[in-house]
């Protein structure tokens, strides 16, 4: 591991800032749904318009089991860095051609179509984003210091919602409703070219991970890594796609999911529902550095036992409270969802990481994390809607995050404490269950 924390510096700002910018051209979708929706899907029924723009963002995140499978192994053969730089390019190409795209009016089927390509591209990319950023910060990091670091990586795509949601709330303050409306809702889409260019140009500064460097000089490295890590990692694989169900469906319910269900489930206003995301945001934002050192100190199981258990016991008394009639409840049980989040993702990242060896760790972790955001991530925006409309309570939603709570809490169950361990760099052929070979530890 380098010693020096300048060096170290450097690769949690080059990871850090392109996962804001990544997440920043993901986010903004979301915040724009009910303009995407008028422009892409023109309907009558206002909701099975919402639902159809949902339909579309969830449709990205089916995508990311397939870049995961691509970048996963592509990074475990040619290094973390490169495909860092890559992904961050195609996601912003893909954003920025979102903001240039024809509406309904104008080519008629054709534009949803397009919007669904565009969206599918954000989805491969970020199938790759994840993944690689955690293992490269986890391969940096000291063993005794990789919850703190690693959290880094969280805690960078909290800011990039954050950005998107400040960018989309000044241009609706700004801008007249029908400039909005017209061609408003573009700005934030289109700003992802220039922002991606500097998270590429910080991206290809920086030096690939020295447990990686040190497999290529050894010659070590996987020639096939993803039947390596589905035949000796498989377990692991497992464990991370049901650690990160809860991950990924309390932050989508918190960062992407509320900010709508507070104007068009709650009727308050978007100047509400931005002040309430902006407190979660804060929220996350302060929680999660310190936890992920307290991470470090007492272990990643204590935080994601009492990560999942919130949830599961405190989501229905908190959506309760979101229904109460008063904004400043409204926004308070926000934030309490959002510190429940912060007290779980301090620590789920680091822990999944440190689940495999060093040879096929990028693809172990892209295979788990994205087909578990593909089935419980991304469809929770849609679900949640789907539920409310179906059942006529808005507290239904409560129900699917403490399903994932549960799904979650009994996997942590079966992991072993590994936080300030040396990671392992090789596996026991055929062992399935990610330990490292005899003496063969980084």
């Amino acid at each position: 591991m380098p010693s020096d924390e300048a060096t170290l510096r450097k690769a949690v700002i080059g990871a850090a800032v392109g996962n804001t910018v990544e997440w920043f051209d993901f986010a903004v979708y979301g915040f724009l749904a009910t303009y995407i929706a008028a422009k892409f899907f023109p309907s009558q029924n206002e909701t099975a318009a919402l639902l159809s723009t949902f339909a579309v963002f969830a449709a990205a995140f089916f995508m990311r089991p397939l870049g995961g499978l691509f970048f996963g192994p592509l990074g475990d053969r040619i290094g973390r860095q490169r495909v860092l730089a890559v992904v961050i390019l195609l996601m912003s190409g893909s954003t920025f051609a979102i903001g240039l795209l024809p509406s309904y009016d104008a080519i008629g089927v054709a534009a949803p179509l397009l919007l669904l390509f565009l969206r599918c591209l954000q989805g491969f990319s970020a199938g790759g984003e994840y993944g690689g950023g955690a293992c490269f910060l986890a391969e940096y990091a000291p063993d005794k210091r990789r919850g703190f670091i690693v959290a880094f990586l969280v805690w960078s795509v909290v800011v990039g919602f954050l950005l998107g949601s400040v960018t989309v709330t000044v241009l609706q303050a700004v801008l007249p409703a029908g400039d909005m409306n017209s061609y408003g809702w573009r700005i934030p889409f289109l700003m992802a070219g220039l922002l991606g260019g500097v998270g590429l140009y910080i991206r290809l500064r920086l030096d690939d991970t020295p447990e990686f460097e040190e497999l290529r000089a050894t010659g070590e490295v996987a020639s096939s890594p993803l039947k390596e890590a589905v035949t000796t990692s498989w377990r692991p694989i497992l464990q991370l796609a049901g650690l990160v169900v809860i991950h990924n469906v309390g932050f989508y319910i918190v960062f992407t999911y509320l900010p709508t269900y507070f104007t068009k489930t709650l009727h308050f206003t978007k100047t509400d529902a931005f002040a309430s995301v902006t407190v979660a945001g804060a929220t996350a934002l302060i929680l999660i550095l310190p936890l992920g050192t307290l991470s470090d100190r007492m272990g990643r199981r204590p935080l994601l036992i009492a990560g999942s258990l919130a949830f599961a016991v405190f989501a229905y008394p908190l959506f309760l409270v979101l229904n109460s009639g008063s904004l400043i409840a409204a926004i308070a049980a926000h934030a309490g969802l959002a510190a429940i989040e912060a007290v779980f993702v301090s620590a789920s990242l680091a822990a999944g990481a440190e689940l495999f060896a060093t040879r096929v760790r990028s693809s172990g972790y892209s295979i788990g994390y994205n087909i578990s955001v593909a089935l419980f991530g991304g469809t929770t925006p849609y679900i949640a809607t789907w539920l409310v409309d179906r059942t006529g309570s808005n507290v239904a939603p409560a129900f699917y995050v403490i399903v994932a709570a549960v799904i979650t809490f009994a996997t942590v169950l079966t992991m072993r404490e590994t936080a300030a361990r040396p990671m392992p760099q090789f596996v026991a052929a055929g062992t399935g269950n990610g330990r490292p070979a005899q003496g063969r530890v980084s």
